[in-house]
Order: structure tokens, then C-alpha cells, then sequence
């Protein structure tokens, strides 16, 4: 009989891949906490490179001094997740069709914010901001939505699915974790707790229109580009804003978004709730 020995490498790569394959919503806490951290580090490693007012980065608040102390680190968390998954073999999985479809009524989470982005776009003045600043947004936006989409709806749902939690716990953590990795700005910027607390409830209702989007729409890509949309055009109406009809709804974002997120949750209660019965 010929006995098959394992290098201790591949050992060692089946352990890894099993310990996350088994998943858990207590992993998933680990790897936003992990993320978060590494991220963190990140930053504060451009920042050294690439000094405030430096020859690179220019004035705070331009084309590359947004690209690098904003859009750099996030470029470089990147990485790291796309190296996370290809540890794991995840990386198709990631972005496969979702077994798990999702309901009409979740195209509302979807509607309300491309409805906010699109009013955004149309109310920006755009020759006050510059063709440099708005392809410095958009670009970082698509890192932005990238990462924290393949991070809490990616990974936080995939390890939480994998544990069999049912998809109400799904939506709670993964948006709860997304949630608290912005409180950290209350550490990290000059912003109050007030500011951050509104930011806090207001990333959870976003993560919960970004959950129903990847639900209804079927694939993680989805939420990842909606996600990319809504930061730059909010960031650049935020800054260079024109009155007109269009900013009515981009500077009520924050509330139309908070009471979108909580109404679906509640519907979402409910109709996992519905479902649970017909499964009896």
C-alpha cells in the first residue's frame, strides 16, 4: 500500500482554508477588526511617505492629496483582501452567482440610492471643482466600494452563511460590522461624537441597502459599484454644490438613507419571519 504524505506546507494551507471555511459570525468579527487595523497601518504609512504639503500630495484637499491620503491606503486594503480570498480560494466564490435570490420590494434599497447619487451628479459644480478633483473621487470611490463591499458583504456574509446563521443575522451583522468600523473616525479624525454617532446609524442603513442590493441583484459586483458611486458624488456635491431641484435630495442623503435602511429591516423582519413559517 503507498502512503500518500502531505508537505508541511499544504498541511498548513488545508488548515488555514479550514479554520475559515467553517465560518462564524465571531470570524467575522476577526477579519473586519484584522482589516481595520491593517488599514490603519497603511494610512499612516502613505502619511509618512507622502508628507502633508509635500512636493507629491500638494494643498490638502487637492486632486492628489485626495488620491493619496484618501485613495491610496484604501487601494492598498485592496490588496490585502484580494490576497485574503486568494488564500482561502475564494475569489470565485466571492463574486458567483448568490444561491440565496432576493425579493422585489429590495429593489427600493437600490432605487433610493442611485436615486440620491444620480441627484448628486446633477448638482455639482463641476468647474469649481475641477476635472482633477472629480477623477481623484471617482477613482478612489471605486477603491472605497470595492474594499468595504467585498469586506462585509463578501467575507462577513460568506462567513456567516458558511455557519448557517439565517439570512436576518446576515443582514444585521454584515451591516453592524460595516457600521462599526466608521466609529473608529471618532479616534482617528477631528470629528465629534455627535458626527460620528449620525455617521455610525447612517453607515448601517447604507449597509443594509448594500446587503439588499446584493441579495436582489444576485452578485457582490453590484453593491461594489453602487457602493463606488455614492461616496464621490455625495463628497464632491458636499463641497462644490449648486442649488437647483437635484440638491434638494443629495443634502437630505443622510436621513432618506437612515429611514430607508430601517424601514426595509423591519420589512425584511417580516418577511423572514413569513418565510421561516412556510419552511414548517
Amino acid at each position: 500500500m503507498t502512503q500518500t504524505v502531505h508537505a508541511p506546507g499544504h498541511q498548513a494551507d488545508s488548515a488555514w482554508r479550514h479554520f475559515w471555511n467553517r465560518g462564524g459570525w465571531w470570524k467575522a468579527v476577526v477579519a473586519v477588526a484584522v482589516y481595520y487595523g491593517v488599514y490603519q497601518l497603511l494610512g499612516l504609512l502613505v502619511g509618512a511617505v507622502f508628507p502633508a504639503k509635500g512636493a507629491v500630495r500638494g494643498a490638502a484637499g487637492s486632486p492628489m492629496d485626495v488620491f493619496i491620503i484618501t485613495g491610496l491606503p484604501i487601494l492598498l486594503g485592496c490588496v490585502v483582501l484580494l490576497v485574503f480570498a486568494f488564500s482561502l480560494g475564494w475569489l470565485k466564490e466571492l463574486f458567483a452567482r448568490q444561491a440565496i435570490r432576493g425579493h422585489r420590494w429590495m429593489w427600493v434599497a437600490v432605487g433610493v440610492v442611485l436615486a440620491i447619487n444620480v441627484s448628486a451628479v446633477l448638482s455639482i459644480d463641476y468647474e469649481k471643482a475641477g476635472a482633477g478633483l472629480v477623477a481623484s473621487w471617482l477613482i478612489t470611490g471605486l477603491f472605497v466600494g470595492f474594499a468595504e463591499e467585498v469586506l462585509t458583504r463578501g467575507f462577513v456574509v460568506n462567513l456567516m452563511r458558511k455557519a448557517g446563521h439565517g439570512e436576518l443575522s446576515v443582514a444585521v451583522v454584515s451591516s453592524a460590522l460595516f457600521a462599526a468600523m466608521h466609529f473608529g473616525n471618532l479616534f482617528t479624525s477631528d470629528q465629534g461624537l455627535s458626527t460620528t454617532l449620525m455617521q455610525v446609524v447612517y453607515t448601517f442603513a447604507f449597509g443594509m441597502c448594500m446587503y439588499l442590493a446584493l441579495r436582489v441583484t444576485g452578485n457582490l459586483l453590484w453593491p461594489i459599484l453602487l457602493h463606488a458611486s455614492t461616496d464621490p458624488t455625495l463628497f464632491l456635491h458636499g463641497g462644490n454644490p449648486v442649488n437647483n431641484v437635484f440638491s434638494i435630495v443629495a443634502s437630505l442623503s443622510t436621513y432618506l438613507v437612515i429611514a430607508t435602511g430601517f424601514i426595509l429591516l423591519i420589512v425584511l423582519v417580516v418577511s423572514e419571519r413569513r418565510r421561516a413559517r412556510e419552511l414548517l
